[in-house]
């Protein structure tokens, strides 16, 4: 079932933008965060972008 499944499944580009989108929305929210409770250094964004990257993709996987 799951094989005839895979053929038939298309991957939409809707999925693929609002991951981009929600990816940068929540990057961008977390360095205005960071910076109103006065978080300085790389270490606070680079968790941020990871954080990003990790919600971004899930919404295009959880979206197919």
């Amino acid at each position: 079932m799951a094989a005839e499944l895979q053929g038939r499944l298309k991957r939409g580009r809707a999925s693929l933008f609002g991951g981009i989108a929600v990816g940068i929305g929540i990057f961008g929210l977390w360095l205005l965060i960071e910076r109103n409770l006065g978080y300085d250094g790389a270490g606070a964004t680079v968790a941020g972008l990871v954080v990003a990257v990790v919600i971004g993709a899930w919404v295009r996987i959880a979206d197919l």
